[in-house]
């Protein structure tokens, strides 16, 4: 893996009591610059309460977003399966990946709310077990098998896709992690990616990523499947400024809105983040490790503190969020796109090798610049018989 991947991870995360139009559109423009910017890869999120990750089809965002795009990949991250049929889940992805051209992928998850799951009678325990179940008629019917199935939600009747996907033999599909074996045992068991949301949330999520690995090969040996380190994306926030204090100022713009839905709002005790006011929330973010709120140095670090913990994996995902205003924000994803990505991605070294390489020679060659300039001026000279 020469190559890491770079990407966001799109809840998305809203104020509530903003215009939520005006919201979304915002998120649609972040896709056009990042598809500017060379991102490899955008994961969209569906929610359905609390009031500030709104977007509750990911597949329509997709839709519009892919049309304002030339580039980049474009995933649900990550539907939550539970919820839906899974025939109607796998003939929509077929046909967005018809829509793309290839570029849609397929994130799974239970549901990360409990607000959402409980309005369709169904509670986290529920939403697990029929996560299992439904990755698998997904499967299954992306292999162009014939399902019949009973789960505890739907009925399957001889169940069948009438399109073949675009992509051959099919569009990735990766299964979402915090810090639990569940993500990375499925993931291992059918041969998918993974998509470890919880790599930097907290410490059991960062110190989880070795085992999430050893989870995902062990489940593989056992069902003869293969597992790909390319296939593993980590998702961790940024906030990237010139300078460290530059950065610190520009996030007063909306970290606290942010803070205040993990700790008073949405029911995920994962994300427990703390801090009372402004001051504590930053030293928090860069006490903890959870995410960066400084430089482009500072963003390297954090990378390649990830490649280590984790052994190396495909992808970094940045967790899309309005801590800055939206000049501040666009800017942070230019100067990661400008000064980390190429660090990581083979483009760095061989201009730093080609400067370094003029640099010990350039005596000599301005040398023989000045000797060649000299001789064609005598020469010209004696041509034309100018004396001095």
């Amino acid at each position: 893996m020469s190559r890491l991947r770079f990407g966001v991870f799109l809840a998305p995360f809203h104020t509530a009591g903003q215009n939520p139009t005006l919201a979304i559109d915002r998120d649609l423009a972040l896709m056009e610059h990042l598809d500017r910017l060379g991102y490899d890869e955008a994961w969209i999120g569906e929610h359905h309460s609390a009031g500030t990750e709104i977007i509750a089809a990911p597949e329509i965002f997709i839709a519009a977003a892919a049309q304002r795009t030339r580039h980049i990949r474009l995933g649900t991250g990550v539907t939550s399966l539970s919820y839906h049929n899974p025939l109607w889940v796998a003939d929509r992805m077929v046909l967005l990946d018809h829509l793309t051209r290839g570029r849609v992928m397929l994130g799974v998850g239970p549901g990360s709310l409990p607000t959402d799951s409980a309005m369709i009678g169904l509670d986290p325990t529920d939403t697990r077990e029929l996560l299992d179940d439904n990755l698998d008629i997904v499967l299954r019917l992306l292999r162009g098998e014939s399902v019949t199935a009973q789960t505890r939600t739907h009925t399957l009747v001889d169940a069948r896709l009438q399109l073949r996907p675009y992509t051959e033999p099919r569009f990735e599909v990766a299964v979402a992690a915090v810090a639990s074996p569940t993500g990375p045992r499925l993931a291992g068991r059918h041969g998918l990616g993974l998509l470890s949301i919880g790599a930097t949330l907290t410490a059991d999520g960062f110190d989880a990523l070795a085992h999430h690995w050893n989870v995902m090969e062990e489940r593989a040996a056992t069902y003869g499947t293969e597992v790909d380190r390319a296939a593993w994306r980590l998702v961790g926030i940024m906030h990237v400024a010139e300078t460290r204090e530059q950065a610190a100022r520009d996030v007063e713009h909306g970290i606290e809105p942010w803070f205040r839905y993990f700790q008073k709002v949405a029911a995920f005790p994962q994300m427990g983040v703390q801090g009372g006011d402004l001051k504590e929330m930053i030293d928090f973010v860069r006490g903890s490790g959870i995410g960066v709120i400084g430089t482009v140095e500072d963003a390297k670090a954090q990378v390649r503190r990830l490649l280590d913990q984790s052994g190396g994996f495909g992808a970094m995902l940045l967790m899309a969020h309005e801590w800055a205003d939206p000049a501040a924000t666009n800017r942070s994803y230019e100067l990661i796109a400008q000064h980390v990505m190429p660090e990581f991605q083979g483009q760095a070294r061989p201009t730093l090798d080609a400067a370094a390489r003029a640099s010990e020679v350039r005596a000599d060659y301005a040398q023989a610049q000045l000797t060649a300039v000299a001789r064609m001026t005598d020469k010209y000279r004696a041509e034309a018989n100018i004396k001095d």
